[in-house]
C-alpha cells in the first residue's frame, strides 16, 4: 500500500509534534504530500455580530490563531528537519472529528496520522478519545500516535 497525501493535525501539543514526525517519515519513504492543520474553535451558540464585535471575543481569535500559527510553524520546521516539505492552513469551525475528517476530504487526503494522549479508564470516560472518534467518522486510514 502507498500513501499520496497525509494529513495530520497539530494542536501544540507535543504528542502532535510527534505525530508529525511520524507522518513525515511516511511522506518521505512514499513521496507523499504532508498536510498540517490546525483547527480554531467557534461558538456556534453565539450571535455572530456579537461574536465579532465583541473585544473578548477578538482578542480570544486573536490569541487561538496565534497558538495556531505558532504550533502550524514548529510542525513545519519538523518536517523540513525530517527533509520533507509541508503545506500547512489554520481551519476556522468546530475542533472535532468531523472538522479532521472534512480537512481530510477537502484535501483529498488517503492517509490521517493524528497522535493520543492515551487516557484510560475514568479519564477517558470523562475527557473521551479525540483519535477515537477520528477512527470512528472516517473510513480512511488513521495512524494513532500514542504519548
Amino acid at each position: 500500500m502507498s500513501y499520496n497525501h497525509i494529513l495530520v493535525p497539530v494542536d501544540g501539543s507535543q504528542i502532535s509534534f510527534s505525530a508529525v514526525r511520524h507522518a513525515a517519515e511516511i511522506a518521505k519513504q512514499f513521496n507523499a504530500q504532508l498536510s498540517l492543520i490546525s483547527l480554531v474553535a467557534e461558538d456556534p451558540f453565539t450571535d455572530v455580530d456579537f461574536y465579532y464585535s465583541s473585544a473578548i471575543m477578538k482578542e480570544y481569535f486573536v490569541q487561538a490563531y496565534q497558538n495556531a500559527e505558532k504550533a502550524l510553524q514548529e510542525a513545519l520546521k519538523i518536517a523540513d528537519d525530517a527533509g520533507v516539505s509541508a503545506q500547512s492552513k489554520i481551519t476556522k469551525g468546530e475542533v472535532s472529528a468531523e472538522g479532521i475528517v472534512d480537512a481530510a476530504k477537502d484535501l483529498k487526503a488517503d492517509l490521517i496520522v493524528i497522535g493520543s494522549h492515551g487516557n484510560k479508564g475514568f479519564k477517558k470516560f470523562l475527557l473521551g478519545s479525540f483519535a477515537q472518534d477520528v477512527l470512528g467518522s472516517t473510513e480512511l486510514p488513521v495512524m494513532v500516535i500514542k504519548a
